[in-house]
């Protein structure tokens, strides 16, 4: 087939693209909340005739197309997740839920394979293969891609390879961009509580005050990426909460924060819990205080396969009619797709969604990230040329 005429199809379809986009933008749902949103993504599926199965992985959805004849498959994947951040966008399609927001373009993820779906059942079975429609809960955190593995999401028929796409509004519209080898960071968690001992404000030196000796851990834990690892090597430290105290006339006795630590390198993400506890346990010994430290592990590095993502750019090329593509580097974003990753050779590429207006300017999970609608149907037509293609080469 002619991948160019996808492009029209998908267009074709926008308008219902972008109605479930704005819907799902306007009833947001967080982890394994996902009910509203699965219902409609099963619903949509079981129209098109296809095979479903629901609640795998507790809320995840899937869709099977089963060609004419055996051969391989391909599975791909979209996530339906909110944030628990407000919106704060003053558009007509803004969240109706208070504290939850779409703001990392799962709606439009969604939304996208739900019309790759229809465009692919539109073009008729596959000659040879099956295509899964992945339809995966809790990417933000709560690693919904191991849950549906746990659910045998990769089985029956056995998925041979994985593909799939994050937005992203550092790129223009009617653009792609991937990474070959290592393409987002591993992403864990820390808990760290400060035990100090309370006290009169007016009287701090019958005290140990957490909260100066909890500025100081913060302060020494940016020498793990500056001095303790080789520049080369990337690494995040980042305390992203903290709270402690009860008024301004009182010294707190301890204090709460909690950060996230990312590495694109798995020997480094093997060694940041010892760096980082020592620095924690050395500062606050220092001042007397003492400390809780946890280390939670949580999702491995991306890791797009060669083959895969020159199988990608190739098919790019042959929807768009020309180089619309760039190999960027790794970003230190998390991404559960790294579950997928490990376990089959897979490719995750960033859709460009930028008009260069600023309501697509903001990065993803800010309360006002929004996207140009007019990038979808480029997602739909991307994701249905990956699946055609996949299944029509016959190495695989």
């Amino acid at each position: 087939m002619d991948l160019n005429k996808l492009i029209g199809l998908a267009e074709d379809l926008k308008e219902q693209i972008v109605t479930w986009r704005r819907d799902f933008h306007q009833h947001p749902e967080t982890g394994y909340q996902e009910f509203r949103t699965s219902e409609i993504v099963a619903t949509h599926l079981e129209s098109l005739g296809l095979e479903v199965k629901r609640n795998i992985g507790k809320t995840g959805v899937v869709g099977i197309f089963r060609g004419e004849e055996p051969g391989p498959t391909i599975g791909l994947r979209a996530d339906m997740d909110a944030l628990p951040i407000q919106d704060l966008k003053t558009v007509d399609y803004c969240s109706k839920i208070p504290g939850t927001g779409h703001l990392c373009g799962h709606d439009a993820h969604t939304s996208m394979l739900m019309g790759a779906a229809q465009l692919l059942v539109k073009l008729g079975r596959p000659k040879r293969g099956n295509i899964k429609f992945v339809f995966q809960p809790a990417e933000e955190g709560l690693a919904g891609a191991k849950a549906m593995m746990d659910d045998g999401v990769l089985e029956n028929p056995k998925v041979d390879a994985m593909a799939g796409l994050h937005v992203f509004p550092a790129l223009p519209t009617k653009s792609i961009a991937v990474t070959k080898g290592v393409a987002f960071a591993s992403a864990d968690s820390i808990t760290i509580k400060i035990i100090g001992k309370g006290g009169h404000a007016a009287r701090p030196h019958e005290a140990v005050d957490a909260i100066t000796v909890s500025a100081q851990v913060i302060s020494a834990l940016q020498h793990v990426a500056s001095r303790l690892v080789d520049p080369l090597d990337p690494v995040v430290v980042t305390i992203g909460k903290i709270q402690g105290g009860y008024m301004g006339t009182a010294i707190a006795p301890e204090v709460d924060m909690v950060g996230t630590v990312r590495t694109l390198s798995p020997s480094l993400r093997a060694k940041m819990p010892g760096l980082i506890e020592t620095i924690i346990r050395g500062v606050t010994h220092s001042f007397g205080a003492d400390y809780e430290f946890k280390y939670n592990i949580g999702y491995p590095v991306v890791v797009n396969n060669e083959g895969m993502v020159d199988f990608l750019t190739e098919t790019s090329e042959r929807l768009f009619g020309e180089k619309r593509w760039e190999n960027v580097k790794p970003s230190t974003g998390g991404e559960d797709f790294a579950f997928y990753s490990e376990a089959v050779p897979s490719v995750f590429f960033r859709l460009g969604v930028s008009n260069e207006q600023e309501y697509t300017s903001y990065p993803l999970h800010h309360p006002k990230f929004d996207l140009d609608e007019n990038a979808l149907p480029y997602g739909v037509a991307m994701l249905s040329a990956v699946a055609l293609s996949y299944l029509s080469d016959s190495s695989h």
